[in-house]
């Protein structure tokens, strides 16, 4: 489990969902853009509800390792997404001539 410090409050959730979260928002801040996502958080009393967090290019996250014997909050599905919309966000890469593109350029 991991801590997420954010706006003034604390967050409980899974190591890779905080760590795919942080990733997100670096991804966020250098497009200069914002986006607001839900992750699954561990509340004190144990049980497991979502918190919405706006995550953009001014976000200030610190995420620290939580000691305990809770159970890791888990949500793959959730840390895929994260992970396929920095990647979306991340520089676009050349095709090389093996690749097909699906751009059609009508002044061709």
């Amino acid at each position: 489990m991991k801590e997420i410090h954010y706006a003034g409050g604390v967050l409980n959730t899974g190591d890779d969902i905080a760590d795919a979260v942080v990733h997100f928002a670096e991804s966020l801040a250098r497009r200069v853009t914002s986006a607001a996502v839900d992750i699954p958080a561990r509340l004190a009393d144990g049980s497991v509800a979502k918190a919405s967090l706006l995550l953009g290019p001014a976000s200030q996250l610190v995420c620290i390792p939580q000691l305990g014997d809770a159970d890791e909050v888990v949500d793959a599905e959730l840390v895929a997404h994260l992970y396929a919309e920095a990647a979306r966000l991340a520089d676009p890469k050349p095709l090389t001539t093996a690749e097909e593109s699906t751009y059609d350029d009508p002044g061709l």
